[in-house]
């Protein structure tokens, strides 16, 4: 389980990922980064980390489902996900 100061900080990057997304697409196209650099670092989309969406847990992710592996076979094996069948493991 991840740290509740570690899935705000996640959040707080997505909410600026998302109100700077405008601006860093026009000074790239204007080629412009001298400005595109004196943004906050967090706007940056590449700093958002993969985290499951039950437990937060940022390693493991996967993208089909927004789910960690631990947490996408507990849900397979109860049989929440339909189509996937426990083969051997």
């Amino acid at each position: 389980m991840a740290k509740e100061s570690m899935k705000a900080r996640e959040v707080k990057r997505a909410k600026l990922v998302e109100k700077y997304a405008a601006k860093r697409a026009k000074l790239k196209e204007e080629g412009d980064y001298a400005a595109l650099s004196l943004l906050p670092r967090n706007s940056n989309p590449i700093r958002l980390h993969n985290r499951c969406k039950l437990t937060g847990r940022p390693r493991g992710y996967m993208r089909q489902f927004g789910i960690s592996r631990i947490q996408f076979r507990e849900m397979a094996s109860q049989g929440l996900i339909p189509g996937v069948k426990k083969a051997s493991w």
